[in-house]
């Protein structure tokens, strides 16, 4: 049975309607919590409600993704999403929130605060798209061949979508996890939505910030997956030597889907640098 998430608010953005929610005390320190692709919050949900015990923790499907919109001509691109999340985090009306971002919403967050003044209390990064080069051959292929892929037969996108999916987590995922998380991508809506987010997004979008990196002035956590066969570790090494100050965390028996393989001990790191900001503010 697939288990139940859903985001009960929306937002009306330049690309379309954002779906997210909030869970926990909203008297209580805030998190916001960032997906990347081809994910949305729902690789979150277990994280989101365990943070959720001590902190007001914000989750959202960036436009493209998820239960967010999906349409022709959208813009899905890792500029518009850094935008938009500088543009959320005053919707919600936080002032320098905790920040801990996945995947390529690494990328969005590091845009949101070095080009947008998104201003964040901490910052976590957890196998997050940040350096150069990236982008693997089947990546780069699917990107530049959007329209051809779009037009494959249903049953063939789903397998690929499917088998693309499973290769991010070293454990291996649940069938019914699976499912839900190739759902977004299915059908008239989802299969052309999924290659046009691919189609939009590219290296440039860090080569804009990745020499600014040293610019951050705050605690950095560098969490990454140690068999993460998408983003290396080794990814880590080099993310934590340009951060002033920044701490790297690797976890063992995990691949790219951190928060599918290692749940517990992600949210355990999580609750420990957190509770060192709350100490250090005391």
């Amino acid at each position: 049975m697939i288990e139940d998430w859903y985001l009960d608010h929306a937002y009306e953005s330049a690309s379309g309607t954002v779906r997210w929610a909030a869970l926990g005390d909203p008297g209580q320190p805030p998190v916001v919590l960032l997906h990347g692709t081809p994910w949305s919050s729902y690789t979150w949900r277990a994280v989101a409600r365990a943070l959720a015990e001590r902190r007001r923790v914000y989750v959202w499907d960036m436009p493209g993704y998820g239960s967010s919109a999906k349409y022709e001509g959208q813009d899905v691109s890792l500029g518009a999403q850094g935008r938009l999340f500088t543009e959320l985090l005053g919707h919600w009306g936080l002032v320098r929130p905790d920040v801990v971002a996945h995947d390529f919403g690494g990328a969005v967050a590091l845009r949101a605060a070095l080009l947008h003044g998104a201003a964040y209390r901490t910052l976590t990064l957890v196998d997050v798209v940040a350096l150069a080069p990236w982008g693997s051959d089947a990546y780069r292929l699917l990107g530049r061949n959007a329209s051809v892929f779009g037009a494959l037969p249903p049953a063939l996108h789903g397998a690929m979508v499917r088998e693309y999916i499973r290769s991010a987590s070293s454990a291996g995922l649940r069938e019914d996890v699976l499912e839900r998380l190739a759902e977004p991508w299915l059908g008239e809506i989802g299969q052309p939505a999924f290659y046009r987010q691919i189609e939009q997004n590219d290296q440039r979008y860090t080569d804009e910030v990745e020499g600014r990196y040293g610019e951050l002035d705050l605690p950095v956590l560098v969490c990454w997956g140690a068999e993460d066969s998408w983003v290396p570790a080794d990814r880590a090494d080099r993310l934590a030597a340009v951060v002033p100050g920044a701490r790297k965390h690797l976890l063992a028996g995990a691949g790219h889907l951190v928060q599918e393989d290692s749940p517990a001990q992600l949210t355990a790191l999580l609750v420990d640098f957190l509770r060192e900001a709350d100490a250090a503010e005391d």
